[in-house]
């Protein structure tokens, strides 16, 4: 006999060719959505030279991450809004506008000219349409995880969810994969030049596939039950916050649950990529390779773990993977750049770099460092050295020792101040004579095998955080106002504390020196997570909402 489904009398559960065509079409419309988003990200240095042009490269990559984080600013603005229109209109109609949105403001950012032909014109476009495509993505992850979870029986709903969350690390390797098929195709400069391009707008093909396969899908059987019953909400946003508990379930939504989830994630598959190509000098294309092939074989771990939760309940997941970040994440990352780079931790170890003058402020956000100090310590950030700062043993003059040579950078081994490249070249001179080597590098076999199992150890934490939470948060809101009262606290979490974590760690780095400092951004917010998770979330088997404080 089958099944009512999430608890609606009358409504039964669709067969198993219904729901794995609500499955595909729903997770391929965010796989889709997500590369759209994502495929700035993954070209951040080219994006950076063609639209946010800077003498200081820091400040370039600031800028770039500060237009990636601008989207998920207006992710919460996204929810509010296609929140109130899913559960005013229904799920469908909803996620079809919203998957549209993307691919249209996704293929504009291929389509603007350069910095160098349009003047700031460029990056403003740019600010524009990352707004539109955040807007975009606030309403379509609540979509897709409600229409799913709402034909799901409770028994199976983290199961059946986990696909929407995979479809997420799904964006990701779709966009470094089409990245990585261009950059095979196209040779070197022209892929440089216009061939970066490309992948913007091949979103227009991948909006044409999702919108055919949505189109066939049918309304959430839970709204068209609210809906014949008269039971739609007058003014979702404003009773999302007014149902009784409402607030307590968003709070720990937000800092217990989303929260924790974002920065992992970001962490596990923008960050370690970031690392790689970054501080490490891996060779681009390895990189993206290997962390590619880890996120594609991780979104494995997405539908295991929200096929456990259904045995084991919601939370316990959840807090296991807090946790385990917690007691991991330092140890992951030294690993990879032990694999990645072993010469430069060598180098770092037997030749350190150590400053000491007065006023050594470094401003990552400035084009131009006032002091000679500043500049020095942005050169030292743009190359990836970490260095330290000698307060206690300061001197009036400008000094860099270089393991035991010392340099007196006022004096007889002043650097090329008034000049940028002539400086850089000069310094990385003397750090190669220390021993620091600044090619790109390709790890043996055996290294990336070992950067590819911790890779795959960061997929499975994120994916114990990730893969029961579209379960979790449909289940723990009133099905009248759950499109809104999920969408806003996913978002807020993942827009502001998961979306600024490559703008924030990339700057705590830049102040400090230290290619591992920004991991601390991590590691607090998951922290809080843990605690509030704990203290919040509702043990014991899945159930359906339950209309208590």
């Amino acid at each position: 006999m089958a099944e009512a489904v999430a608890g609606k009398p009358g409504h039964l559960e669709p067969s198993a060719s219904d729901i794995r065509l609500v499955i595909a079409a729903s997770s391929a419309g965010t796989v889709f959505e997500w590369y759209d988003f994502f495929i700035y990200g993954t070209l951040a240095g080219l994006i950076g030279r063609a639209f946010f042009p800077a003498d200081n490269e820091t400040l370039q990559l600031l800028l770039v991450w500060a237009g990636f984080a601008v989207g998920f600013g207006f992710r919460p603005l996204g929810a509010i809004l296609f929140g109130y229109l899913g559960d005013k209109l229904g799920r469908k109609y909803t996620f079809l506008v919203t998957v549209t949105l993307m691919g249209i403001a996704t293929a504009g950012v291929g389509l603007i000219p350069s910095a160098a032909t349009i003047g700031i014109a460029a990056p403003l476009i740019v600010i524009v349409l990352r707004i539109l495509q955040g807007l975009a993505l606030g309403g379509e992850y609540g979509g897709a995880a409600i229409y799913v979870a709402e034909h799901a029986p409770t028994d199976r709903r983290g199961y059946y969810t986990g696909y929407i969350q995979a479809s997420v690390v799904g964006g990701f390797v779709l966009s470094v994969m089409v990245v990585l098929a261009c950059r095979f195709l196209i040779p070197a400069d022209a892929f440089a030049e216009w061939g970066w391009r490309l992948p913007f707008l091949l979103s227009l093909a991948l909006l044409a596939v999702s919108l055919y396969m949505r189109l066939k899908l049918n309304e959430s059987p839970v709204f068209k039950a609210m809906r014949e019953a008269g039971e739609i909400a007058g003014n979702p946003f404003v009773e999302s916050f007014t149902y009784p508990g409402n607030k307590k379930r968003i709070f720990v939504a937000l800092f217990g649950v989303t929260g924790g989830l974002t920065t992992i994630w970001y962490t596990a598959f923008f960050s370690s990529l970031s690392f790689l190509k970054g501080p490490m000098r891996v060779d681009e294309t390895a990189a993206e390779i290997v962390v590619g092939l880890a996120g594609l074989i991780s979104m494995v771990f997405f539908v295991i773990f929200g096929k456990l939760s259904d045995r084991v309940g919601r939370k316990k997941p959840i807090i296991w993977g807090d946790f385990l970040t917690l007691l991991l994440l330092f140890p992951v990352f030294w690993g990879l750049g032990h694999f990645a780079n072993p010469g430069l931790s060598q180098a770092a170890d037997r030749a350190p770099v150590v400053i000491s003058g007065w006023d050594c402020s470094y401003d990552p956000f400035a084009s131009e460092q006032a002091t000679n100090c500043g500049k020095l310590l942005a050169d030292l950030t743009a190359m990836g050295i970490p260095y330290d700062l000698d307060e206690a043993g300061r001197t009036p003059d400008l000094q860099m020792a270089i393991g035991e040579r010392r340099y007196a950078l006022d004096g007889e081994d002043a650097l090329a101040w008034a000049d940028n490249a002539a400086r850089m070249a000069d310094l990385r001179s003397r750090l190669e004579a220390a021993g620091y080597n600044f090619s790109k590098q390709v790890p043996p076999l055996g290294s990336l095998l070992m950067i590819g199992a911790l890779l795959l150890l960061l997929g499975a934490l994120s994916g114990l955080t990730y893969g029961s939470v579209a379960a979790l948060l449909t289940e723990m809101f009133p099905p009248k106002i759950r499109y809104s009262s999920m969408s806003i606290p996913y978002h807020i979490g993942a827009g502001y504390l998961g979306g600024f974590l490559p703008l924030i760690a990339s700057y705590i780095i830049a102040k400090t020196g230290n290619a591992y400092s920004g991991l601390w951004y991590t590691w607090v917010v998951v922290a809080v997570a843990l605690v509030v998770g704990m203290w919040g979330l509702k043990g014991g088997p899945p159930r359906e909402f339950e209309d208590d404080a």
